[in-house]
């Protein structure tokens, strides 16, 4: 479904665009691509006044439940006091056009979404995609024993199948009132985690330790004391 919206937005911007009015500058290029974090068309977008970097209204709220948040584009501190609607990315996802890749019908970048989702055509695309086969035969065998370090259970409800970003987005909506000390399921799978370690405040252990995924920035590979001396030696060469 990502990709497919990514196709959706560069047919966006190849098509003929309305001539640019007054005023017209960054605001009108940024709604040419998609939300920085879920990678989609936006949806209720909202600016963050300080940087001017705009996301989903849902993909930026997270970062609204901590105390000092920064933007997750350029990490610079904001106040979340001035983050407001995007007026001028809707107005501009509300008149570009654009075919859908199923049906071939246009429809604003703004009805995109709920068009997508019920479009018969789509969806038989969707399940006639190929299966994944690699680029190289193999006899090699896929190990079996490898932790599930993308997808999580909420420690609460049991809810399955959430990623990061929805477990935080589900503990939140869901769980805001709920004081239970739990394990959380995200330090639990890595190697240094402690499975049986239950945070006091599991909401703001949440928000404060995992802010980005640890697989862009972590081997799980490598024993922890190695990537200490690693990051040790990358500093001492940097100066």
């Amino acid at each position: 479904m990502v990709a497919l919206f990514r196709n959706l937005v560069a047919l966006a911007q190849h098509a003929p665009q309305p001539p640019a009015g007054p005023g017209a500058g960054e605001s009108d290029l940024e709604v040419q691509d998609s939300c920085p974090i879920c990678l989609e068309v936006y949806h209720h977008p909202e600016a963050i006044g300080s940087c001017g970097h705009t996301f989903c209204g849902e993909c930026l709220q997270p970062c609204l439940q901590v105390p000092s948040p920064l933007c997750p584009l350029c990490l610079m501190p904001f106040d979340p006091k001035k983050v407001d609607k995007a007026s001028s990315v809707e107005k501009q996802l509300s008149s570009y056009k654009t075919p859908c890749l199923g049906c071939n019908k246009k429809v604003t970048l703004a009805k995109m979404r709920s068009h997508v989702s019920s479009c018969m055509k789509v969806q038989e695309q969707m399940a006639n995609c190929p299966k994944f086969v690699p680029v190289v035969p193999t006899s090699q065998s896929i190990p079996s024993n490898i932790p599930n370090r993308y997808t999580f259970v909420c420690p609460y409800c049991g809810a399955c199948n959430l990623d990061q970003q929805d477990l935080v987005k589900h503990c939140m909506e869901t769980h805001r009132k709920d004081s239970n000390r739990v394990v959380c399921p995200i330090s639990s799978a890595t190697p240094w985690g402690g499975p049986g370690y239950k945070s006091a405040n599991f909401l703001q252990y949440l928000l404060h330790r995992h802010k980005f995924s640890y697989d862009t920035f972590v081997d799980y590979s490598i024993e922890e004391e190695a990537a200490f001396q690693a990051a040790l030696a990358l500093t001492l060469s940097d100066n």
